[in-house]
């Protein structure tokens, strides 16, 4: 079933938020309460799927590659969306999910010309994803848990309903060791911020990869293959890389051999990033209050696992002088189950306010007032550190041919300040 509205493979749906809306909710909703107007970003390669769960089926199997000590025989399972509600203990874990090409609009802009859509600062949600974890599905099929066993094996995550851009199929897939690590809390969601999946984010069940770029979290998953070799999908195999800045056209890459096995890795984990939603756009104005102080307001995403976000600082005169930016904790109406335990934390705080702040995956809204004059072309910069030391380095940010991973210091430029 297919209805208006859900894009076909030559001209998916892709939209996005703008940033000054986006960061007024700690959990992006699907959908406004009040209104259908959507508040979350899509990234499609092919049309949105309408699929039946009461048949839905997720195959669970390896290849031949895959024998080893980690996978001692075939595994063989299929499950339903029921088997995954009843058969395992549901997980929920808070995670911000980005686009890989979030901030490509900047990079095309700044530094030069990008293949690909041009997205600006809004492909990113953080929402609660709940379902089993992954690790759980793959040991009830039969592979091993014990670490040593699963290093040069890796899981193929697969979406066959339907065609897309440049394969007959969609996929993706993340090393086996990254599945079965309890620390990235990788699930096979059939919720989003307490409620079943939408259509549109994958329902009725799709993987999430916290920590991962969105790429690999697929939508109306199917089947899951352990194997020895990535997914050989177009998606793992020759797009989400960060190619070298002498691939200057995908001729160049093909003429270079960087899609060759092995020259040029894909994707994998987020980079530290940080991101100034206000003002949302460049050459727009920032009015002084009755203070003289102008508000700046973004968010902010940690490295892989090394998060959360620990601090964030901004500057207005290009470095030479930094302030902290306020890590927001409260929560919002959005906020589901991490900010409503009704618990209290340590030193007085609210047990959700504390899960907020100290959740590894999950982005953080943040928020700083400067004092300062009235100025015209003003640079904002932000530049964010996550728990594990990790910290946005370089001003401008670097070029690379599909405009993947920009994590540019600089967030706005042009800004007139009055």
């Amino acid at each position: 079933m297919s209805t208006e509205g859900d894009g076909t493979v030559q001209d998916p749906i892709n939209r996005e938020p703008d940033p000054e809306t986006l960061v007024k909710s700690f959990l992006t909703p699907s959908q406004a309460r009040d209104t259908a107007e959507f508040k979350a970003y899509d990234r499609n390669h092919g049309p949105i799927q309408h699929i039946d769960a009461s048949k839905h089926r997720v195959t669970v199997r390896s290849d031949s590659t895959a024998e080893s000590r980690a996978v001692p025989k075939p595994v063989d399972l299929k499950l339903s969306v029921d088997d995954l509600h009843s058969r395992f203990r549901q997980h929920t874990v808070t995670c911000a999910l980005q686009c890989a090409g979030n901030r490509r609009h900047e990079m095309r802009s700044r530094l030069k010309e990008v293949s690909g859509i041009d997205w600006g600062d809004g492909a990113v949600m953080n929402a609660e994803w709940t379902g089993p974890l992954l690790r759980d599905v793959l040991i009830a099929a039969g592979v091993v848990e014990k670490n040593e066993s699963h290093e040069g094996l890796h899981v193929q995550l697969e979406c066959n309903a339907t065609e897309v851009q440049e394969d007959d199929w969609y996929g993706g897939s993340i090393p086996l060791a990254v599945a079965m690590d309890p620390e990235r809390e990788v699930v096979l969601a059939l919720k989003m911020n307490g409620e079943p999946l939408s259509d549109r984010h994958g329902a009725p069940v799709r993987a999430i990869t916290p920590g991962i770029v969105g790429a690999r979290s697929v939508k109306w998953l199917d089947t899951i293959v352990v194997s020895l070799s990535e997914s050989q999908n177009h998606y793992q195999q020759h797009d989400y890389k960060v190619l070298p800045p002498e691939a200057t056209s995908p001729e160049k890459a093909e003429e270079l051999g960087l899609w060759q096995k092995g020259v040029v890795p894909p994707m994998l984990d987020n980079d530290i990033n940080s991101v100034v939603a206000v003002p949302g756009e460049d050459g727009a104005e920032l009015h002084r209050d009755s203070g003289g102080r102008v508000r700046i307001a973004g968010y902010a995403i940690p490295k892989g696992k090394d998060g959360p976000v620990v601090n964030v600082c901004v500057s207005i005169d290009r470095g030479g002088a930094w302030h902290d930016a306020k890590i927001l904790t409260d929560g919002d109406e959005y906020t589901t189950q991490l900010a409503n335990t009704g618990k209290a934390g340590a030193e007085g705080e609210d047990d959700g306010a504390s899960k907020l702040r100290d959740n590894k995956f999950s982005w953080v809204l943040w928020e700083v007032s400067i004092t300062c004059e009235p100025a015209e072309d003003v640079s904002i910069w932000s530049k964010a550190t996550d728990r594990g030391g990790n910290t946005q380095s370089e001003i401008e940010g670097s070029w690379n041919l599909r405009g993947v991973g920009y994590n540019a210091v600089e967030g706005r430029r042009g800004i007139k300040i009055v």
